[in-house]
């Protein structure tokens, strides 16, 4: 199979990007969604396959369950659903920063695992988050990093290389995706 032959994907982190980040969260309830973020996600899955990749290490820290971890991410993904988006799979690291775990971002043991899964072509992929490691993700895996604003990404704006996309939030992440598939599609 050639690499055109191959899906595209966005790898999105969870926290801070798809809904607010408000740490340790073990209940649907305490689920908000960021604005725009249904939509944003249609459109990117007009092209490209799309998955969560998500740092918990409140799993390691005990604060969390690996059942009410996974409680919340599937309905996130049932959310999402009903509003016409498919998530493909969510990648849950469950270590500490610390441990020096292979499926840590920027590590990109999540898109590798994915690309051999659903036959993606990661060279024509994005990864999105708020951290620096997200856009680093992007990068080690051979596609590319946008960084968004929302969560904590204000505050680690000056850690990221002028030449990453920044954007305000998902909505115009997406346009800034797009746009750069379209012109080097």
């Amino acid at each position: 199979m050639t690499d055109r032959a191959r899906t595209p994907a966005v790898f999105l982190d969870r926290d801070g990007t798809l809904i607010e980040d408000r740490g340790a969260l073990g209940e649907p309830g305490q689920v908000q969604f960021l604005p725009g973020v249904a939509d944003a996600l249609r459109r990117l899955q007009a092209e490209f396959a799309l998955f969560v990749v998500t740092h918990q290490p409140w799993l390691a820290r005990g604060v969390l369950t690996a059942a009410q971890v996974d409680g919340v991410n599937r309905f996130i993904l049932e959310h999402l659903a009903a509003q016409g988006v498919t998530i493909r799979e969510v990648y849950v690291c469950p270590h500490e920063r610390s441990a020096g775990c292979p499926c840590m971002k920027p590590k990109p043991h999540a898109p590798e695992a994915a690309a051999r899964k659903w036959k993606l072509d990661l060279t024509r992929s994005f990864a999105v988050g708020d951290h620096a490691h997200d856009v680093e993700l992007g990068r080690n895996m051979g596609g590319r990093g946008v960084f968004v604003l929302t969560g904590h990404g204000a505050k680690h704006r000056d850690e990221i290389a002028p030449d990453v996309p920044v954007a305000a939030g998902l909505a115009e992440a997406a346009d800034v995706i797009l746009r750069l598939a379209n012109r080097e599609g």
